[in-house]
Order: structure tokens, then C-alpha cells, then sequence
């Protein structure tokens, strides 16, 4: 009989995207029992985080996934058709970082994935202050609306807020730190992580 041994359903390797600050506002640290030191969260900072990470998402790709756009046009093997696409992607890229034209007219379903480790305390409703920034997000920036609501069996209005959005915010036991995945379904195959803002050029 094999020993037991734990290991997460879904491991994760080395993280090498660069990051930025969004906000050190309504962050602190609280010192706790036994010594030990706890990150505070305010709802303002969460609500912060999430709409600038929706505008993220819309204007910019991540410097590894520009890279790899430029090497197919570098590379010699590539066929035409392969460089026109990734040159075209790349000069779409390049307008949306301008922040006034999204990457793609259909900006997508808001999802995000949050997980708060237990050194981590929030107010408690994490998912209202996700949500709020993402409904000031998509009132305040030049993305279009394309969530639809039932209203009865046949009839359906559009929300005029790209809300609701589909959350998953787990509360690990063991993790000493907070981390957050935010993903956009959209027409484009690919998700991209949103706490991140390159210039890609």
C-alpha cells in the first residue's frame, strides 16, 4: 500500500509575470495572537483592484504574450499568413494600450477567482466590493454591455452593467498570503491574468 502523500488537484509553478501596485490604500497589517501578523483588506481596495484589473484586460496583453507575437514574425519558418495575423494582433495591441479602445468590441463575462489565505481579513463581502468595481469599470470606460438578464421565459433585457459576474472566492486553510486569478471570457481564445499593466511597445 502506497504512503500517503498530499498534493494539490491543480499545482502551480513559478509565477515570472511582473506585477504592479495597484494601491497601498485601505492595505494594512494588524498583529494578531500568538505573535502573528495579519494583512487587512479594506472593501475600497478590493473594489479598486477589480475595476482596474477589467480595464487591464481590455487595453493590454502580458510582455511574454507580445513576445511571443513578435518571435512568430521574426521567425522564418512562419508563413506568411502566420506573420500577417500576429502582426495585425500586435497592431490591435498597440491601439488598445492606448486605453480608449478595448482589445475586442465584446468585452466578456466578468470571472473571477479569488482565494484568501488565513492571514488575510476583509470585511467580509469580498464579492459586493468585486462587483462594484466592476460595474464602475464598465461605466466609466468605453466597453459595451453583454449580459443578459431573463425577465420571464421568453423575454430577455440587456443589464446595462455586464453584471452579474460569476465569482469563486475560496478561503484556504493553509495559504499564508492572499492571491487572485481574474480571468475575462470573451470571443478571443485566450484568458489573461489582469493585475498586470506593460506597455507593449
Amino acid at each position: 500500500m502506497p504512503e500517503f502523500a498530499y498534493t494539490d488537484l491543480l499545482p502551480q509553478g513559478e509565477d515570472t509575470t511582473p506585477y504592479r501596485l495597484v494601491t497601498s490604500e485601505g492595505v494594512s497589517t494588524v498583529e494578531g495572537p500568538d505573535g502573528r501578523t495579519f494583512l487587512k483588506v479594506e472593501p475600497e481596495a478590493l473594489r479598486k483592484l477589480a475595476e482596474e484589473a477589467i480595464h487591464d484586460i481590455q487595453h493590454y496583453l502580458r510582455p511574454a504574450h507580445l513576445a511571443q507575437l513578435r518571435r512568430i514574425i521574426d521567425d522564418p519558418e512562419a508563413s506568411g499568413n502566420d506573420k500577417f495575423v500576429a502582426l495585425d494582433l500586435l497592431k490591435n495591441a498597440n491601439i488598445a494600450a492606448a486605453g480608449v479602445l478595448p482589445m475586442c468590441q465584446d468585452t466578456g463575462t466578468a470571472i473571477v477567482m479569488g482565494k484568501r489565505g488565513q492571514n488575510v481579513l476583509t470585511a467580509g463581502r469580498d464579492e459586493e466590493a468585486l462587483s462594484r468595481g466592476i460595474y464602475d469599470a464598465y461605466q466609466n470606460l468605453n466597453l459595451r454591455y453583454s449580459q443578459m438578464a431573463p425577465l420571464t421565459m421568453w423575454e430577455e433585457r440587456n443589464t446595462g452593467s455586464n453584471l452579474p459576474r460569476r465569482s469563486s472566492c475560496t478561503r484556504p486553510t493553509a495559504a499564508p498570503t492572499s492571491s487572485c486569478s481574474w480571468r475575462r471570457a470573451a470571443a478571443r481564445p485566450t484568458s489573461r491574468s489582469c493585475t498586470r499593466r506593460r506597455r507593449p511597445f
